[in-house]
């Protein structure tokens, strides 16, 4: 029990979670790639787009024979033709020349601008009346101006969003490699947990923890397996967390973290050969009986059963874990799942640990206000009720009414 005191602190657990390594690479068609996270940096082949074309509906011109054009004193052009959409243009242009060119369409050779269509009057003798002056390269996408040949955008480590699928289509990338999605068990353990589908016997819950940490990994970007649930019996949890292991690249169980004479997840861990505990005993709050532990290279997650607990060392913990597994080392900046408010209350805090406090935003007066949603970490309505949290520091006895604060959004 004595090591269970031996706090390691968020940091000193994230620099363990970094030991783990990516999983395998496999290869993947673009369409399945959303989300996926690259094992290989792109370059461009070839130049996006690998044409001059037109930005918008108009004419091809000659930027000069439009210079001084005005309402009042139109240029006049020789209208030559029309370029279709996706053919490539006949003839090039000539001075005093214009084409019909649609938006997309590919520029003529010797035209260097497009005047937009509303611009323009065509008269029956092919006569274009021009009533602005464009500029070089006005209403046109040169080539290569997206992405020139040769250029590397998208790099290891990078996990794929829209445009960036967008962009390897562009290219004409019809599959990419990308690290296996990370596979995660899910065990829930204790007699007092009971299936979401039976009637509920008096001492017994409902297995929310489960079902709620499904959705956690699946938004962290893992494929969640949910193992059922293990009574507080030893030799069914050993046997529980065999397949789990055998199946899974991680394994996620739920409550049997703590102390008690009950909590069996360290003898169940400890029984396996190649058997690491790596931490026992977190300083945060909720949260602090949390294990990490690996079997051989498969890391293996012990989480409170508290609902709260379970889900903060989910968003705190395992998700840079997971990172690590994804083989994601160019972590973007997620710009929108932070913002500033002003607490709206004092919040005591114990130092020598990290506080995770619920909060529901409330705009009034001109700020944002940071609401505390309190109530016990077994309590998952706080979280419902709650926009999300914010983090009193290790080393600090609390927060003050009034004092900014960055709330980390669900």
């Amino acid at each position: 029990m004595i090591e269970f005191f031996r706090l390691k602190t968020i940091p000193e657990v994230l620099e363990i979670t970094r030991r783990f390594m990516p999983l395998k690479v496999e290869l993947i068609p673009l369409a399945k790639a959303y989300n996926r996270v690259l094992a290989e940096s792109i370059t461009a082949l070839e130049d996006v787009p690998e044409f001059s074309r037109s930005t918008m509906d108009g004419y091809a011109v000659r930027a000069q024979d439009t210079f001084g054009a005005s309402p009042g004193s139109p240029a006049l052009l020789e209208v030559v033709g029309e370029v279709g959409m996706g053919e490539e243009p006949r003839v090039p242009l000539g001075p005093g020349q214009a084409q019909r060119l649609a938006t997309g369409g590919m520029l003529p050779m010797d035209a260097d601008a497009v005047v937009m269509l509303e611009y323009t009057q065509e008269l029956a003798d092919r006569t274009l009346e021009v009533y602005r002056t464009v500029a070089p390269l006005e209403n046109v996408v040169q080539r290569g101006e997206d992405v020139p040949a040769g250029t590397t955008l998208l790099h290891t480590g990078v996990r794929l969003r829209p445009q960036d699928i967008g962009l390897l289509a562009a290219l004409g990338v019809i599959e990419v490699k990308v690290y296996q999605k990370p596979r995660v068990a899910i065990i829930a353990s204790g007699d007092e947990i009971t299936s979401i589908d039976v009637p509920l016997q008096m001492g017994q819950m409902r297995d929310a923890n489960s079902y709620a940490l499904a959705g956690q990994v699946a938004a962290m970007g893992g494929e969640p397996q949910l193992l059922g649930i293990v009574p507080d019996r030893l030799e069914l949890l050993i046997e529980k967390m065999a397949v789990g292991l055998a199946e899974t690249d991680l394994v996620l169980l739920s409550g049997g973290s703590s102390v008690g004479t009950r909590d069996l997840a360290i003898a169940a861990i400890r029984s396996f050969p190649q058997a690491e505990v790596l931490v026992h005993g977190v300083a945060i709050s909720p949260g602090k009986p949390t294990i990490l532990a690996r079997i051989g290279s498969q890391p293996i997650f012990g989480l409170p059963g508290h609902p709260v607990s379970a889900m903060v060392i989910m968003e705190v913990m395992v998700r840079p874990l997971l990172t690590c597994l994804a083989g994601e080392s160019q972590v973007r900046k997620d710009w929108g799942r932070t913002i500033k408010a002003v607490l709206s209350r004092n919040l005591a805090s114990t130092i020598g640990r990290e506080d995770f406090i619920r909060v529901r935003l409330c705009p009034a007066g001109g700020n944002m206000w940071a609401e505390p949603v309190l109530g016990k970490s077994g309590l998952i309505s706080t979280m419902v009720k709650a926009d999300g949290w914010i983090r009193i520091p290790l080393n600090t006895e609390g927060l003050e009414k009034g004092e900014e604060v960055e709330v980390i959004l669900f």
